[in-house]
């Protein structure tokens, strides 16, 4: 009996110990088998949080590289703009503006250690602050544009009323007989001032209008100065055209630069067919060729009688009308 008890016991043991031992296995397959899942599910999808983390890099990179490439398309616009502004500034002050790019690079390079290892929610920030910056100094820049090309072309407007060009073709300026200031009158042989300058030209020549106005006068002036043409052109500004064959305007009618007003002719007190031209500044009279210049090489004719309203610019300076009379005589 004691041994069948001693055998059952064993038995009994045994099977415990095969149970445990499978249980165990049990255990470490199951286990594998949850390792390998997971790693299998970690490699070939995502989890929910990985799924958000994802999507959002996606959406802050799309994001970054939208505004990037505003910067870069608002940092060209303003490049330009102070182009622009650059040209402008030689063109008023005849001097090369101060560069501010290179301080801007320095200060860039200054601060790129800066930049590094900041997060991408910070750059980002950042990034917006300077976009938002940019465009408000392109606004301020766009503003200050288009008040100087609004003055450019007031200006301009204003300049087309200065005479500004010969009143005759005069291409190799051998027209000219007499010039303003002393000389001896022709006909009194004393010495007498000569308040414009004569044109030698033969008869039925062609008279054009120097500059915009309005004609005041066109009629038969007196027995020395003969039929006569003047113009009121603003601005302080008159002209005079006298000694003429035939006038082609009337009294108010508005002319522009270049028009045709008159033929030449030998009225009045003439020894030879000539045009007698004055210019009056304020009521005074001034010397024509003041107004149009010095160079002999660039005096243009009236055919061309439109000059390019860019260079009016000289009007910011001191004796406005006539240094940019004269600009506009050079670059005609």
């Amino acid at each position: 009996m004691a041994g069948k008890k001693d055998l059952e016991r064993l038995r009994r043991r045994r099977r415990r110990k095969q149970r445990i031992i499978r249980a165990t296995v049990h255990l470490f397959v199951w286990l594998g088998m949850a390792v390998l899942y997971y790693v299998g599910f970690s490699v070939f999808f995502d989890t929910p949080f990985e799924y958000q983390m994802k999507h959002s890099t996606d959406r802050l990179r799309r994001e970054y590289e939208a505004l990037s490439a505003r910067y870069d398309s608002l940092s060209t616009v303003l490049g330009n703009l102070s182009e622009r502004d650059r040209n402008v500034f030689r063109i008023l002050f005849e001097s090369e503006p101060y560069d501010f790019d290179s301080e801007h690079e320095q200060r860039q390079s200054s601060t790129y250690e800066k930049i590094v290892g900041r997060s991408t929610r910070q750059l980002k920030r950042e990034l917006r602050e300077r976009v938002s910056e940019m465009e408000r100094q392109l606004e301020t820049l766009n503003a200050s544009y288009l008040e100087l090309q609004a003055r450019i072309d007031t200006a301009g407007r204003r300049c087309d009323n200065i005479p500004s060009i010969q009143p005759v073709i005069n291409k190799q300026l051998t027209l000219l007989t007499a010039s303003y200031g002393m000389r001896i009158h022709p006909f009194y042989k004393t010495l007498q001032s000569h308040q414009g300058v004569d044109y030698t030209i033969p008869e039925g020549s062609r008279v054009f209008a120097t500059a915009d106005g309005v004609v005041r006068d066109a009629a038969q002036r007196n027995s020395t100065q003969g039929q006569t043409v003047v113009i009121d052109h603003g601005n302080g500004y008159e002209t005079s055209y006298s000694h003429l064959s035939k006038i082609n305007v009337r009294k108010g009618q508005t002319v522009r630069r270049g028009d045709i007003i008159a033929l030449s002719g030998d009225t009045g007190l003439s020894l030879a067919p000539h045009l007698h031209y004055e210019v009056r500044l304020d009521g005074m009279r001034v010397d024509p060729l003041f107004l149009h210049g010095a160079d002999p090489h660039r005096v243009p004719t009236p055919d061309a009688h439109r000059p390019d309203r860019h260079a009016v610019v000289r009007l910011t300076r001191p004796r406005a009308g006539i240094q940019a009379a004269t600009s506009l005589w050079n670059e005609s």
